[in-house]
């Protein structure tokens, strides 16, 4: 029990640099606390993708969200085997995990460290993108130029994953919100919700088959690390892929 909270302080160790804001003094354990707020939710560039749309008024509360996408030393505290394929080490995004998989990870890790951790809503996590809802094509910038400063996908990434926080944040502080892996969230997927989706901290639909990813990955073209970009695949039964993996999401009330 010492050596797992050994490595539980080692792994999600707070930060608090002479640069930091009022918001930012309120990091806890590797994960950035965002000040909640309302934004525009979809695709306000007009060059996305049916999915994103219609552009709709979105308000979340104050939550924390990971500064990093979880990665394989930390998958490895809580579980008995590292799924990743790209095993190159343990500062690499945990990736081939399935949603399943991920809530058995959280469960885990609540356990031990007595804490509420879970994944992101959809709304959350392009707030969070967005730097606090800005118009933000790109989670740190709008210049497809200098993407490659931002993100780890095709153009640079060699086909592979790579270690966390290596390219430069947003203006939240959050790495990786753009390529490497995409990003697991809570939302189940229906292609009508956006039109129906409740103002004040929506959720997803009820029912579905499908869970929603985020952010693309070091396999996708720059359009799909755009952060309006919507993907989704299965629950269960094959909804795992090498490109998958997550950041934890924790409510701040």
């Amino acid at each position: 029990m010492i050596n797992i909270v050994i490595m539980i302080s080692s792994i999600f160790l707070f930060v608090n640099t002479a640069a930091a804001d009022s918001s930012k003094s309120k990091n806890i354990d590797g994960m950035v606390f965002i000040k909640g707020g309302c934004f525009q939710m979809g695709d306000s560039f007009g060059d996305g993708y049916a999915g994103e749309r219609p552009v709709h008024e979105v308000c979340v509360n104050d939550f924390y969200i990971g500064e990093a996408e979880v990665t394989q030393g930390e998958w490895k505290v809580f579980m008995a085997e590292n799924p990743s394929v790209n095993k190159w080490g343990d500062n690499y995004p945990v990736d081939s995990v399935d949603w399943e998989d991920v809530q058995e990870f959280i469960k885990k890790m609540n356990v031990k460290t007595g804490k509420s951790y879970r994944l992101p809503t959809e709304a959350e996590w392009e707030y969070a993108a967005r730097s606090g809802g800005r118009k933000d094509k790109f989670a740190g910038t709008n210049d497809e130029s200098v993407l490659e400063e931002y993100a780890w996908y095709y153009k640079n990434s060699d086909n592979e994953t790579h270690p966390v926080k290596q390219k430069k944040p947003n203006a939240l502080g959050l790495y990786d919100m753009s390529g490497n892996v995409w990003e697991w969230a809570s939302d189940l997927y229906d292609g009508s919700y956006y039109e129906i989706s409740p103002k004040d901290n929506p959720k997803g639909p009820d029912n579905g088959m499908y869970h929603m990813l985020r952010g693309g990955s070091w396999y996708s073209e720059a359009k799909n690390v755009r952060t309006t970009d919507r993907y989704w695949t299965k629950v269960g039964g094959g909804g795992t892929d090498t490109l998958y993996g997550f950041r934890l999401a924790m409510s701040a009330d």
